[in-house]
């Protein structure tokens, strides 16, 4: 036993020892702090589709090819080839989307059945919820709430496969606002909305507009809501006939986008997607993975993305459409926060794949785990077999119309321009509108929408131009339509072919010449201006034909719209086959209408 004495000097040693290193400022190192443990969440995949177009049989030319990944060019789309890599790319964790044009501008095949048939496709893979295009309005707002709600075309009855069972997936569009009325629309979808409070719903449709669609939608995986926003470009109104859309506004995408995410807040919904009807173009030949994204004529940001930067940050990805690009491209939000930003290409040609994970606690989707992989439909695979069938159904059913001959061409007719924006084949279609609407409705020139040519006409393999071929070449079923214009009101409608942002030269009839000066400012490009060789009097009055969508103010073209003395007559795609009918063999007109100065 040591003695007491000894025992307390080894304790004042120790103390002093102690207190002298803590005076040298010597202290025992503390352990760290653990990490904090991940916030657990669960995976989604989002398969998206954009600007289908109802190409169910694979399309041709240039629309059925796609550069890949490595810079090989390769054929690329339809339905059944859709199909095939959707099974593949399916889990259990997938959502399938799509950002509008799924409809409209469609190929006989679909066209003929007013879309039913491309409606049921997308439905049968799994689509759940797409945002409206502006082709969904081709036909107007009644005959997409028909496509929406089901029953059978009010003119053409049902279609060989019976009545129509409505759309499978909800449209959502959170920008097409009615511009009177106080109720909601009875669509498929909007029964959403009822699980807000009543006060708080009235609240926001006073202050952003009351939604002609449902403006979202709210899908479940894995015990997590996803919530998705719709919106169409907001030219809307421009490029659709302005007939079928009247009684609605189409509002700026990012106030609507805002509309749409505080709807979400209210129902609880974190994860919040935009599937917007916009985009960019971009550079030729990139890598549908690339961010290839180009800027507008003047130096701006591309619509999309401009709408991907500027919409609410608790929007975490935009999914895009409409210009038929391919491309994953990473923005900043308002809040300077990272967020993805793509687009799928068109026709069916990429499926756009999006893995994510969602915070299980907070709803979130956490930005850091998205990534896109923007996959090509290619042809190298087995095609779905009940695709196949189905798709070979419905070519049977329209065969009879489609195979039946309408003329036939000499050589090649393209829709590739000229340096003066002319083509072969959009100056025929001119002519073929000049010639059915001269008699009776007086007209004396024609001009015709580049956009409105939505494929060309190849002599391959015989000649021969059939129905269904005509109608790839004009799928709208416009109305060929007769005005009054001024000669100073033609000119100024010319001028306004080229803008700040665009250029769409109208395909001029061969009775209308002028020479063109880009080099001058806009609105000042036009001169020697003539009608069958006549110098055009700016006080005179003139009959001018187009179809019922430029008439209209289509494509901005709003000096239409001042005209007078309105004559209706054939559909535009009757005046082309009626003109190959009589005109055949046709041969490519010459595109020297235009002069550039």
């Amino acid at each position: 036993m040591m003695p007491s004495s000894l025992a307390r000097a080894l304790v004042a040693g120790a103390v002093a020892a102690a207190v002298l290193a803590a005076g040298s400022g010597v202290q025992a190192k503390p352990k760290p702090p653990k990490p904090p443990k991940p916030e657990p969440s669960v995976p989604v995949r989002l398969l998206a589709l954009n600007d289908f177009h109802g190409n169910l049989e694979p399309p041709t030319g240039s629309s059925g090819r796609m550069v890949d990944e490595h810079g090989a060019t390769v054929d690329a789309g339809g339905a059944a080839y859709v199909a095939a890599w959707m099974k593949r790319m399916t889990n259990k964790d997938t959502i399938k989307v799509a950002q509008g044009d799924l409809i409209g501008a469609t190929p006989l095949i679909s066209a003929a059945y007013h879309d039913e048939p491309s409606v049921e496709f997308l439905g049968d893979i799994g689509v759940t919820v797409s945002s409206v295009g502006n082709h969904e309005f081709d036909e107007g707002y009644a005959e997409l709430k028909r496509i929406m709600k089901g029953g059978s075309h009010p003119v053409d009855g049902p279609s060989p496969a019976g009545r129509w069972k409505g759309a499978k997936y909800d449209y959502i569009g959170a920008n097409v606002l009615l511009e009177k009325g106080r109720d909601l629309p009875k669509l498929p979808g909007m029964e959403v909305l009822k699980k807000i409070k009543k006060k708080r719903l009235d609240a926001l449709i006073r202050q952003y507009g009351l939604p002609a669609l449902p403006p979202i939608a709210v899908r479940k995986v894995n015990g997590q809501q996803v919530g998705f926003i719709g919106a169409v470009t907001e030219t809307t109104p421009t490029i659709v006939t302005a007939s079928g859309i009247a009684g609605l506004k189409f509002a700026p995408v990012v106030r609507s986008a805002e509309f749409g995410s505080k709807l979400l807040k209210e129902l609880g919904v974190e994860a919040q997607v935009l599937l917007v009807h916009e985009g960019d173009n971009v550079l030729t030949g990139q890598s549908p993975d690339a961010c290839s994204t180009t800027t507008d004529p003047d130096g701006s940001a591309g619509a999309g993305t401009e709408i991907a930067t500027r919409v609410d940050p608790e929007i975490d990805l935009i999914l895009s459409g409409h210009s038929h690009q391919a491309y994953v491209c990473t923005v900043k939000d308002p809040a300077g926060n990272d967020r993805l930003y793509s687009q799928g290409g068109s026709f069916g040609r990429v499926i756009s794949q999006v893995d994510l994970k969602v915070f299980k606690k907070s709803g979130e989707i956490d930005r850091t785990s998205v990534k896109i992989d923007n996959q090509i439909v290619t042809r190298d695979i087995p095609a779905d077999a009940k695709t196949e069938r189905f798709v070979q159904t419905w070519k049977d059913r329209v065969a009879a119309v489609a195979n039946q001959p309408v003329g036939s061409l000499s050589a090649d007719l393209t829709r590739t321009q000229t340096p003066s924006g002319e083509s072969t084949l959009g100056n025929l279609i001119a002519d073929a509108q000049l010639a059915a609407t001269a008699a009776e409705g007086g007209a004396q020139i024609a001009l015709m929408n580049p956009g409105g040519i939505r494929a060309d006409l190849p002599y391959a393999p015989d000649g021969v131009v059939t129905y269904g071929e005509a109608f790839a070449v004009q799928p709208f079923n416009n109305l060929m339509q007769v005005v009054t214009l001024t000669g100073a009101q033609l000119d100024a409608l010319l001028e306004q072919q080229w803008t700040p942002t665009r250029t769409a030269v109208l395909l001029p009839s061969a009775s209308l010449t002028y020479t063109a000066t880009l080099t001058n400012p806009f609105g000042d490009r036009v001169s020697a201006l003539k009608i069958n060789g006549t110098p055009v009097d700016p006080a005179a009055s003139y009959r001018v034909a187009a179809n019922n969508f430029l008439v209209g103010g289509g494509d901005a073209f709003s000096t239409f719209t001042q005209a007078t003395n309105l004559w209706s007559g054939p559909l535009d795609l009757d005046a082309f086959t009626n003109y190959l009918k009589t005109n055949s063999p046709v041969s490519p007109p010459p595109t020297t209408r235009i002069t550039l100065n």
